[in-house]
């Protein structure tokens, strides 16, 4: 169990409501304080460079993922702290220096989320081109086998690849986690999923709306890094939860967060930049598709009272998942309530320690 997107205006709700996250450094502070008092198991940055526009720019505003993790490792005690990092931004070198660092300053809590990024005027900052799909993975395995060589090896690395090429190199001290720090990747593609299974230790995967093609997808995954790479990972998911004091109220206030409040205009432009038109989807199911993302960066929906809330997470824990990333829509304000009143039924229903 973990919180998503705690480094970045507005969270994961695309909405104009008051309440929303505010990119200041005392509100991630307070995020990180609470999910660390409630034992998940990690914090996620987004890695993101620009933001959508509308009236909320969402996502405009935020902390850069490696110094977000660093500070955040130095309020907390228990939590893991991923910093994510976009392979074509940042050399293998730095990296493995930058994230070496962050697993001391955090004593072993360190986890690193390797993207390969898909939003091309993000990219395009860094006078360099969006490659090609599946290029984009062969260029981070080459990345990760020198971050990985680097955190390891007591002998200087040299690489020479296609995309990079490194003479000599070492950094120490290595990170405190051995053999190094946990790798997660978020690639749904089959290039994607291989790249997953056969690097990572977590994967994470775009949630089904059904409990049960939820539950095909994750044991699929699962079993391609099993019997191809002879590997054991776990999986996670996102979500938003949407709390009420009965079922009705809660999905009257998502109601309203997302079709009165809901910023229609970066949504738009978010779902375009992932390639998604009306060209290509039937515009209802691409509506349906813009709804999702307000609700909570298309996350899987958990609506309702707080034992539905509970319910509903140990309905997603028996699809096989190993982890779920929450996000709220009134972040600080509603991941209190969590913590107040929701938290201690998960205790009580035995999916917490």
């Amino acid at each position: 169990m973990g919180t998503f997107s705690t480094n970045l205006q507005g969270g994961c709700a695309i909405s104009t409501i008051d309440g929303v996250l505010q990119a200041e450094w005392p509100n991630t502070i307070e995020l990180a304080k609470l999910a660390d008092g409630m034992n998940f198991e990690a914090v996620v940055p987004v890695g993101r460079w620009r933001g959508f526009g509308g009236p909320s720019n969402f996502n405009g505003a935020g902390f850069e993922c490696f110094t977000w993790a660093a500070g955040v490792g130095t309020v907390t005690e228990r939590t893991g702290v991923f910093a994510t990092s976009h392979v074509s931004t940042i050399h293998p070198v730095m990296a493995a220096k930058q994230a070496a660092t962050i697993d001391h300053i955090t004593n072993g809590r360190f986890a690193l989320n390797i993207v390969t990024g898909w939003n091309t005027p993000e990219i395009e900052m860094f006078g360099a081109p969006l490659l090609e799909h599946d290029s984009r993975y062969d260029l981070a395995a080459e990345w990760f086998e020198i971050v990985k060589a680097l955190w390891t090896s007591e002998e200087p690395v040299n690489f020479d690849g296609k995309y990079f090429r490194v003479v000599d190199a070492s950094i120490a001290p290595h990170p405190v986690q051995k053999p190094h720090p946990v790798v997660m990747n978020a690639g749904g593609s089959a290039a994607g999923r291989h790249f997953g299974a056969k690097y990572c230790d977590v994967v994470f995967i775009a949630p089904k709306y059904d409990m049960e093609e939820m539950a095909e997808e994750v044991a699929a995954f699962k079993r391609l890094a099993r019997e191809e790479y002879g590997r054991e990972i776990m999986v996670w998911t996102n979500s938003y939860v949407v709390q009420g004091e009965t079922e009705k109220a809660a999905h009257a206030f998502h109601n309203y967060y997302v079709d009165v409040k809901g910023d229609w205009e970066a949504a738009e432009k978010l779902v375009s930049t992932l390639g998604l038109n009306s060209q290509s989807i039937p515009p209802q199911a691409l509506e349906k598709i813009k709804r999702q993302f307000i609700g909570g960066w298309a996350g899987f929906p958990i609506i309702g009272t707080n034992e539905q809330v509970v319910d509903t997470l140990g309905k997603l824990t028996d699809c096989g998942l190993d982890g779920v990333l929450m996000s709220f829509p009134r972040y600080i304000e509603d991941m209190t309530r969590f913590r107040n009143e929701t938290y201690p039924l998960l205790v009580e229903a035995g999916l917490r320690g």
